[in-house]
């Protein structure tokens, strides 16, 4: 087959997971392709709150704690609970037993972190939170991937893996505009991320309703799973995911702390301050954080608050599952309708309006000092309304209905002020369905592996359940390692070397 240009390793995706594939195959000495299909870098991981959850690491270490990856790998199963059965063991003890060296391999590459913070299920405190942000991760490696001899190329999107003989020998890319073939001697890595963003794979695996969700990441449209399927791969877990949940839209523009630059002298700083800076001095820094596009507490519903649509109408149980009714309504957006018995209760702890967990919590003066464009107060419903763009006579009634139907002995939505949080959108933050990998990350079809073809990060997650923070950035950057050098290795041995 003729190729436009020959490589030993390609890497099909520019975040996380592909990163560390493309690092790990330089590592190894091989000549290695990265391709992004996006204008940059980044992927979900620069979307992400930053966190890794490890055991066995410096900090813990520095900190007095005793903790081991068997430990690490029993807690797991807490963070999702009826789901054992359904769980890949082999994955979850590659996992445990991989993600101390890779934590230790981030914060050699320069990587700051702050930690360890409590998390339960976990028995012992694991996770670890990236400083500034997790843009961090993305400016450190990708970084370090040019500098190192790694070919980088944006604006190119993969579209099919090439095939001899039933071995993946390259992909197929479009590449601003142009179709290019790109051989590999070793293998390919498909590090593409999930399907959150494909309405046709979220109804083929999930249901119709989350196929109407937005994801967080937009472009996350399952490009590897789609090529994997096509040459016999298949996805595990498909049905599951982190989501849909209801969450603040985005600031308008990047908070404080997304824009501060990811410099290791200012992570460090930071570092330094949480431990060394009065609590209250801190505080303002980060809510800036907290307040973003996290998720509303569902507590907010049971102690009395509606949702409603754009138009001012309540639409759903809110205490059911209003995150798979809230697209079907007018441009997806609702609003979080209280009144001031509600908003005095949520003004102090232990009723707090988000949480970034191991961070902190943020309460309803938080959202009125930081996002101003999601608080909304008025005298009476009507001024609220024509605050929101709404018909007063509908929210009224839309009121006025939900307060008549409550049980005795609940409190009505009655008490000037009324405020209201919005606007809020359904999201999925990220599917859990990866396509089937063995224990070396090597594609199976019909548990048998495709030559030449591997899996890393969400693409490659192969059943495994990562529920609880930092675990899917631990698989990340683990499983591209791991794949990312045994592709290298195929170029010499044809074998793959660790698993």
């Amino acid at each position: 087959m003729t190729m436009d240009e020959t490589f030993d390793v390609i890497v099909v995706g520019g975040g996380g997971s592909g990163l560390a594939a493309a690092l790990a195959a330089r590592e190894a000495g091989r000549s290695v392709v990265l391709l992004e299909k996006n204008p940059a870098l980044g992927g979900t991981t620069a979307l992400s709150v930053g966190s890794i959850t490890a055991s066995a690491t410096p900090h813990q270490i520095a900190a007095g704690i005793k903790d081991r990856p068997q430990d690490h790998f029993a807690d797991m199963p807490g963070f999702a609970p009826g789901l054992e059965n359904r769980d890949n063991l082999a994955l979850r003890s590659m996992l445990t037993e991989n993600v101390p060296a890779t934590f230790r391999w981030l914060c050699d590459l320069g990587l700051v972190f702050y930690g360890p913070m409590p998390e339960p299920p976990h028995k012992k405190p694991r996770m670890h939170n990236i400083l500034p942000n997790s843009r961090a991760y993305i400016h450190v490696l990708g970084g370090q991937a040019a500098r190192r001899g790694v070919d980088i190329r944006t604006d190119a999107r993969a579209v099919e893996l090439l095939r001899e003989n039933d071995r993946v020998v390259g992909v197929r890319a479009d590449i601003a505009g142009k179709e290019v073939r790109l051989g590999a001697r070793g293998g390919v890595v498909l590090a593409s991320g999930d399907y959150a963003a494909s309405a046709e794979l979220k109804e083929r695996f999930m249901s119709p309703e989350a196929a109407a969700v937005d994801s967080i990441n937009p472009t996350s449209t399952g490009d590897g799973q789609a090529m994997a399927m096509e040459i016999g791969g298949r996805v595990l877990n498909g049905d599951l995911a982190l989501g849909p949940e209801i969450r603040f839209v985005p600031p308008p523009g990047d908070s404080f702390v997304r824009r501060l630059p990811p410099w290791r002298w200012l992570a460090r700083m930071m570092a330094w301050s949480m431990d060394h800076v009065p609590v209250f001095l801190l505080r303002p820094f980060v809510m800036s954080f907290v307040t973003t596009h996290l998720a509303p507490d569902p507590s907010l519903y049971a102690e009395g608050a509606v949702l409603v649509d754009a138009k001012g109408e309540r639409f759903t149980d809110e205490l059911a599952n209003p995150a798979l009714d809230l697209p079907s309504r007018p441009d997806k957006i609702g609003y979080i309708l209280f009144d001031k018995r509600v908003a005095k209760k949520f003004s102090k702890w232990p009723h707090f309006i988000s949480t970034a967990p191991g961070i902190a919590y943020a309460y309803l003066a938080d959202y009125k000092r930081n996002r101003k464009d999601v608080y909304h107060k008025a005298g009476s419903l009507a001024e609220l309304a024509e605050d929101l763009g709404m018909d007063a006579a509908v929210l009224e009634a839309s009121i006025k209905a939900y307060n008549a139907a409550l049980p005795e002995g609940h409190e009505p939505i009655a008490k000037r002020p009324f405020v209201a949080l919005g606007p809020v959108k359904s999201s999925i933050i990220i599917v859990e369905g990866g396509v089937a990998v063995d224990e070396s990350l090597r594609v199976l079809a019909d548990d048998t592996p495709i030559p030449g073809l591997y899996g890393a990060g969400s693409s490659g997650q192969g059943g495994l359940l990562l529920e609880g923070h930092g675990h899917h950035l631990g698989w990340a950057f683990t499983s591209g390692r791991i794949a990312g050098r045994n592709a290298a290795y195929e170029v010499a041995t044809e074998d793959t070397v660790e698993g």
